[in-house]
């Protein structure tokens, strides 16, 4: 992907509702969100659990094969941002070429708006919007606020609140806006109109513990089944592939599928890592199955996705390839790492000997802030000490 394939501004930034409501349009959301609607919450885990999971699955009309990197990586920042507003945890993912799959957690809603209760607690429900809104929209509720206000409409002022509390929480609201804000950007970047997506979307519940685990290695297998990659690890688009390339949300999401602490993922436990110990799962549940094991599995209904045919093979791993992996203890080797953290770099940053690094900042020295003195960063994981990259490697790697 180059850089140049990528819009100018950040693809959030372009999708965003309109940023100067007017006092006609907060008085119509307050009035339209009197109806009633159904609502997927996390009402079963109870006062004192973690809430309740979902698997989210939608396709592109007609199954048609629309995203390539720039796409992924727009609806990847966008699903993340749509995640912190909604108060929803995204515990893994996998974006395709047509479709996608998200495992989250929907938390417990009455606990989750307590951040907004008591003093302060309407100023700290304004600064939630600017996780998805633009400071001219937020300037304009708090505007619209007044204003009813100052009429001693507090009726009115309290509609306007609670619109925005009403999305917290709230599984379908967040895939229906996710799904909308996507396709305005997709329309908009590619000059074309009409539906994207084929359906609202399908959501399974799933229950915590081995269900959970079992739905998380499913998503995370997705592009090894269809043949993008030979090893989860290198498919940029998953919460697995996320995770290895050092981002801190995507290791916690699948520390939390692990039942380990959520920051734990490089941390020895046991005899291994929540990292090693989640590659040795992927693998095992990933080898490859034949057409007379599918048909015998199928019919013994032990598999959590039995297969829809059984006159073909199930792709996965190799018999050699698992028993490798296994032995290994899910370890990788210091170059492999590298590579995961290296393909997670911003694209056009360099990274090569000290000297190329530096020639590459001279040449671009107006994109960087003043304080920026030089441009080469070592690259602690290379252990010759030759390597060096315009920007330093995210967390330190796994092993």
């Amino acid at each position: 992907m180059k850089t140049s394939d990528l819009p100018i501004l950040d693809p959030l930034d372009r999708i965003t509702l309109p940023t100067s409501p007017g006092p006609g349009r907060m008085e119509s959301l307050g009035r339209k969100m009197k109806r009633g609607r159904r609502r997927i919450l996390g009402q079963f885990g109870g006062e004192n659990s973690g809430g309740q999971a979902y698997h989210v699955m939608s396709r592109t009309a007609g199954g048609e094969k629309l995203f390539g990197e720039v796409e992924k990586e727009a609806f990847r920042r966008l699903m993340w941002r749509m995640a912190k507003f909604s108060g929803l945890e995204i515990l893994t993912y996998a974006l395709m070429s047509n479709h996608f799959h998200i495992l989250v957690k929907v938390p417990e809603r009455a606990k989750f708006l307590r951040r907004f209760e008591g003093e302060g607690g309407e100023e700290r429900l304004l600064e939630h919007l600017s996780l998805l809104y633009s400071k001219a929209y937020v300037a304009a509720v708090r505007q619209e606020l007044a204003r009813v206000r100052a009429a001693e409409r507090e009726d009115e002022a309290e509609a306007i609140l609670e619109t925005f509390r009403k999305r917290f929480c709230d599984l379908s609201c967040f895939v229906k806006e996710l799904k909308e804000r996507f396709s305005r950007w997709f329309n908009k970047h590619h000059d074309r109109r009409g539906t994207l997506w084929m359906e609202r979307f399908k959501s399974v519940l799933v229950e915590d513990g081995e269900a959970l685990r079992t739905m998380a290695l499913y998503i995370d297998l997705n592009p090894m089944r269809a043949s993008l990659v030979e090893d989860p690890k290198d498919y940029r688009w998953t919460g697995y592939g996320e995770a290895m390339g050092g981002s801190k949300r995507a290791r916690r999401g699948l520390c939390r599928v692990m039942e380990a602490p959520l920051d734990s993922w490089e941390q020895k436990r046991g005899a291994g890592t929540p990292a090693e110990a989640y590659r040795c799962w992927l693998f095992g549940a990933g080898l490859e199955v034949g057409k007379e094991e599918i048909r015998t599995t199928d019919e013994r209904a032990s598999r959590p996705f039995p297969s829809s045919s059984s006159s073909s093979s199930r792709k996965g791993f190799s018999k050699e390839k698992v028993e490798a992996v296994l032995k290994s203890g899910g370890k990788l080797s210091r170059a492999d790492l590298l590579r995961c953290r290296v393909r997670w770099f911003s694209d056009g940053v360099a990274i090569g000997s000290k000297g190329f690094v530096e020639g590459v900042f001279n040449g671009c020295r107006s994109h960087f802030g003043a304080k920026r003195k030089d441009g080469a960063r070592k690259v602690r994981e290379d252990a010759a000490g030759s390597l060096h990259a315009l920007r330093e490697l995210r967390v330190k790697p796994v092993g």
